[in-house]
């Protein structure tokens, strides 16, 4: 006789908010950094905390790393993304502040966060280009903010590597949220799909 299997227990409402853990240790430790005083203008750091000073850099950067792993492409997306925000940060420095360059950014936001919410499943191609346009808006704001004294090279070396960081906890932290339900990326991206919309009419 066969025995029927066991369905599987339903997962606790607190693992969602188990894997937000990390980005709000993260974001939280990020502010400090990012205000004036803190380290040398002309080195590493102030270029490290830029993309950690605000929730609109934060959240876009760890949106890319769940929809990569979503995705299952943990490594081309947000490679894609990397490389489009160098170029990016070049030409911010070069050019300067571009109007509407925030709500570029906050709309990429609220994008990614819809695409993680609805589960989109786009080839790896497109979904690089759509991660590289809104990392170019990135690069182009951490580029012309770049503090006056600071060294560009620096600086860049100093955002890539905080991005990195930001994109791998993002893959990491989808991978993580698909192995225990497919409803918690769902759920985040809803999270973070509204964080755009506030984002926007701030």
């Amino acid at each position: 006789m066969m025995t029927p299997m066991k369905s599987p227990k339903p997962r606790s409402p607190r693992s969602a908010s188990r894997l937000l853990y990390p980005i709000l240790l993260l974001a939280s430790g990020s502010v400090a950094l990012a205000h004036p005083g803190h380290g040398p203008a002309d080195g590493l750091l102030p270029g490290f905390a830029h993309p950690l000073s605000g929730w609109d850099h934060i959240l876009a950067m760890l949106a890319v790393g769940i929809w990569a792993a979503q995705l299952r492409s943990p490594r081309l997306v947000p490679a894609a993304f990397l490389g489009m925000m160098a170029v990016g940060g070049v030409c911010g420095h070069l050019i300067g502040a571009v109007s509407g360059i925030d709500q570029a950014i906050a709309a990429s936001v609220f994008v990614l966060g819809l695409l993680i919410a609805r589960t989109v499943r786009l080839p790896v191609g497109i979904a690089a280009g759509i991660v590289g346009l809104f990392a170019l808006f990135h690069g182009l704001a951490h580029g012309a903010e770049m503090p006056a004294t600071a060294g560009g090279l620096a600086f860049g070396i100093g955002f890539i590597a905080a991005t990195s960081l930001l994109l791998a906890a993002g893959v990491g932290l989808g991978t993580l949220a698909q192995r225990r339900s497919i409803r918690i990326p769902q759920l985040a991206g809803w999270a973070i799909a509204a964080a755009g919309v506030a984002l926007v009419l701030v």
